[in-house]
């Protein structure tokens, strides 16, 4: 079941991408938000009902919010990074809940930050009264990524590497959104945005172990 869930997943992801760069609005407003559900469902799936898995699906969840924020037309950018925002606290929320924290590696956050810095630095002439919430909300996402891939460090598991593969696509992705919104719209904008957001999010859903506890 969790497999045909993936696969489900994959499709609409898959379809909802080629929609976006088509302008195919009306079908984009359907298929987005059902991608991002059926990894809900995929996570929900996994056998272990750990606090990480609740997490993970805290985080999900508030993706999903932000996508159908972000989507429509009303000018709901603020209240959509809000949600992602929202989102990636219960990400670091769940790698905190078993292997990262204060007793993860330190030394993954110095790559980390630079790469969220850079970013920060190209986007810093063009955002006027947006700078605060863009600069908490890169403080968060940096963090995110720093965590998972400290993570990975302690743990070394495939389920680990998901989590750190994920979080720093998740990086890329908003930061080639971030140019996209406050800089300049560059060739195949959304396919990379999309791209990256899709590899991101399936990367933290593949997380979720789906080993029984006593293999784990």
């Amino acid at each position: 079941m969790r497999r045909r869930l993936l696969l489900l997943a994959l499709a609409l992801a898959v379809v909802n991408t080629g929609a976006d760069i088509l302008g195919a609005r009306p079908v984009v407003y359907v298929l987005k938000p059902l991608a991002t559900l059926a990894l809900v469902a995929v996570v929900l799936r996994a056998r272990n009902a750990t606090a990480y898995r609740t997490w993970i699906t805290a985080g999900l969840t508030a993706s999903l919010a932000g996508d159908i924020l972000l989507m429509l037309p009303q000018g709901l950018f603020v209240p959509g990074l809000v949600a992602f925002l929202i989102g990636h606290c219960g990400y670091i929320a769940a790698f905190a809940s078993d292997g990262a924290g204060l007793r993860a590696p330190k030394l993954p956050a110095l790559p980390v930050y630079a790469v969220a810095l850079g970013v920060l630095a190209v986007l810093w002439p063009s955002l006027g009264p947006m700078r605060v919430p863009v600069v908490c909300y890169v403080a968060v996402i940096s963090t995110m990524a720093w965590q998972a891939v400290a993570r990975w460090q302690v743990q070394r598991t495939i389920e680990a590497r998901y989590a750190a593969v994920g979080s720093v696509f998740f990086l890329l992705s908003d930061s080639a959104l971030a140019v996209r919104k406050f800089v300049t719209a560059f060739p195949a904008a959304t396919f990379v945005v999309l791209s990256t957001y899709y590899i991101a999010q399936f990367g933290l859903a593949l997380s979720v172990s789906d080993r029984d506890a006593d293999a784990a």
